[in-house]
Parts: structure tokens; C-alpha cells; sequence
């Protein structure tokens, strides 16, 4: 008897958490009402299965429990039941998978008007790029990418002179119209996942991969890398912001274009030395695994740091100064801080970058 008590309280304790649970899905902000549907309908499928089988089994407990006069009766083959549970699991199944198979179909047919975003995913920082007046996004090529063509665009392509390029933290689209959003990895797999978009796809090396949505609410909503991919990976996060055309085309006319960049006046220039500093860190995602109040990260802290001596894992120990920090800025193996695993990939930034952030580093230093 204490064994089906048990079971009740299991089967009336979960229904109930189901319903009055406060992790739910977050408020939809896209035309993906259909993936909230199908999630409904598999948890209605999962959860009537659940609670038949426990119910069942609290029957099963009670009517066949011990008793010294009963003896048990062997029954190898029941055709009637089999065909039952045969239907019903062919039901269920059915019910589960149809409605996700239709989804996906219009999950992967984009319509003609959509707007081009690619977002490209490093470890551990989003980077965006639009076409240009064009419409059309230049080709791409790993091997093109360097401190002034952090993006590999192709210099040749005239389709990518007038890509607009964003190396900030946030993406910007307008309310109310599709969004084709192409993702591409300059290194390993990540996934781009807004929960309010209820949206989401794996970036793969080597590939172009896509999904397609339509915003249909103002607002600022999470970015988030939604497969493993490293030490930094909690930590790679960037912002979609939803807005009206108007405030859409002033954002996107503030951003520089592949030929500005390549001409270098596509970069912030604004501001002091280390206020372009703080923006680059910002950008090349150093504050995902460096903190500035001297709390435990992925790398070192950042405060504190210029002036001291550092261990090495050799055992020997090096000085914190300006040359120290460039070279191990653009080559992080160079010199190996002991208890930090060897895992920063190198910054590909131009001299005057790199100037910029050890400014900022210096400062928040300290």
C-alpha cells in the first residue's frame, strides 16, 4: 500500500508542478505560435501516457497484491492487448511527430521579401553582417580573415563592398517583416537561440546554415549560444533589438561598411584612446572570460594585473607590462599562466586596436 500512495502522490505532484510551474516559456515575440502548439501538444501526448502508466501500475499493485491463498496465473500471450497497445502507440507517435514535420516545413521555406542577417559565431562572441544597398551579401572565405577583414569578406567581390558590418554586441531588425538569418562558425559549433523567438539552428563549420522568422514585438531580447562549445560558452551572449524601420535604418546607417573598413575608417575612432579600448574588449568578447573587479573567470582578472609578476606553468615567472600584454594578446600560448587552461584564441586586431586595448587594460588595471 505504501508503494501506490507513492505512485498517486508522484502522479498528482507532477501534473500539478506542470501547471503551476514558474519556469515556463517565456512571452513569444515572433509568427512561431505553431512551435509553442506542437510543444502543447507533445506534453498533452507524454503526459496522458505518463499518468496512464502510473495509474495502471497503482491498479496492477492493489488488485494483485500478496495474499497467501492466490496463486499466480501464467499467461504467455495476449493478441487482444498487443493489437491495443500496437493502435494506441501508433496513435501517439503520430499525434507527436505530424505536427513537427509540418512545422519544419514552413520552418524551411523562407518567404521571398525576407531581409538578410547573417550572424557569425566565434568562440565566445556574435558578430552581424547585413547586405548593402545592393541586397546581395558578398562571399566569404576563412582564409580571408585578418585584423583588417575580421569577417573573411572576398576584397574582389564588388557584391561585398557595401556589406554592413557590425562587430558590436548588439542586432538590430525591424518590427513586422521576415528575417532570413543566414550563421556561419569561424571555428567551432554553436547555436543561435532566442527564447522569445522560439527560433533556433546550429552553426556549423564549413557550412551556411539558416532559419527564418517574423518579430512582432518592440523590445530587447537575449541572444544565446545554445550548444557547448568551450570554456566561454555560458558567457556568449549578444542582444536582437526589435524595433520600428525608422529607428532601424538610423541604427543600421551608423554602421560601417566592408570598404570603409578596409580603407580603416569603418572602426570607431570616437573618444579617448582607452574609451576605444573599452568598446574593442566589449566587441571581441575579452570581458566573457576576464573580469574587471578581480572576481574568478576563465583567464586572469583583468584588475590587478598590469605590474605583478605571473607564475607560468614551467614555473618561472614574467612581468605584467605593455609588451607582455600584446604578445600575449595576439598569441596566447606564448607564455602559459599557470591554473588557466591554454583555450583564448588570438585576437586578430591591427596595431592601432591593439594599442586601444592595452590603454583599457591598463586602466581598469588599476
Amino acid at each position: 500500500m505504501v508503494l501506490v500512495i507513492v505512485l498517486i502522490v508522484l502522479i498528482v505532484g507532477s501534473v500539478l508542478f506542470h501547471f503551476l510551474s514558474p519556469w515556463y516559456l517565456t512571452p513569444i515575440a515572433s509568427n512561431w505560435d505553431m512551435i509553442d502548439d506542437t510543444l502543447t501538444i507533445t506534453f498533452i501526448v507524454c503526459g496522458f501516457v505518463f499518468v496512464a502508466i502510473n495509474l495502471f501500475m497503482v491498479y496492477a499493485i492493489y488488485k494483485y497484491r500478496y495474499r497467501k491463498d492466490r496463486r499466480a496465473e501464467y499467461e504467455p500471450e495476449n493478441k487482444k492487448l498487443e493489437w491495443w497497445l500496437t493502435a494506441f502507440t501508433t496513435v501517439g507517435v503520430i499525434a507527436m511527430l505530424a505536427p513537427g514535420l509540418f512545422v519544419w516545413a514552413k520552418y524551411v521555406e523562407v518567404p521571398e521579401d525576407a531581409m538578410l542577417v547573417e550572424a557569425v559565431g566565434q568562440q565566445w562572441r556574435w558578430t552581424y553582417r547585413y547586405p548593402g544597398a545592393d541586397g546581395v551579401l558578398g562571399t566569404v572565405d576563412t582564409r580571408n580573415i585578418n585584423a583588417t577583414n575580421p569577417f573573411g569578406l572576398n576584397p574582389d567581390d564588388p557584391n561585398g563592398q557595401d556589406d554592413i558590418l557590425v562587430s558590436g554586441p548588439e542586432v538590430h531588425l525591424p518590427i513586422g517583416g521576415p528575417v532570413k538569418m543566414l550563421l556561419r562558425s569561424k571555428d567551432v559549433l554553436h547555436d543561435f537561440y532566442v527564447p522569445q523567438i522560439r527560433a533556433k539552428m546550429d552553426l556549423v563549420p564549413g557550412m551556411i546554415t539558416y532559419f527564418w522568422f517574423t518579430p512582432t514585438k518592440v523590445g530587447e531580447f537575449d541572444v544565446l549560444c545554445a550548444e557547448l562549445c568551450g570554456s566561454g560558452h555560458y558567457n556568449m551572449r549578444s542582444r536582437m533589438v526589435v524595433e520600428e524601420e525608422a529607428d532601424f535604418q538610423a541604427w543600421l546607417s551608423t554602421q560601417p561598411t566592408f570598404a570603409q573598413m578596409l580603407a580603416g575608417t569603418g572602426t570607431a575612432s570616437g573618444g579617448t584612446l582607452v574609451e576605444q579600448g573599452e568598446q574593442l574588449a566589449r566587441d571581441q568578447g575579452c570581458i566573457a572570460c576576464h573580469s574587471l573587479d578581480g572576481g574568478a573567470g576563465v583567464g586572469p582578472t583583468w584588475k590587478g594585473l598590469v605590474g605583478k609578476n605571473e607564475i607560468l606553468i614551467d614555473g618561472s615567472t614574467v612581468l605584467v607590462d605593455e609588451d607582455y600584454l600584446k604578445e600575449s594578446i595576439v598569441n596566447p600560448n606564448a607564455k602559459l599562466v599557470k591554473d588557466y587552461a591554454p583555450i583564448m584564441p588570438p585576437a586578430q586586431l591591427t596595431d592601432d586596436q591593439l594599442d586601444a586595448l592595452v590603454a583599457y587594460l591598463k586602466s581598469v588595471s588599476g
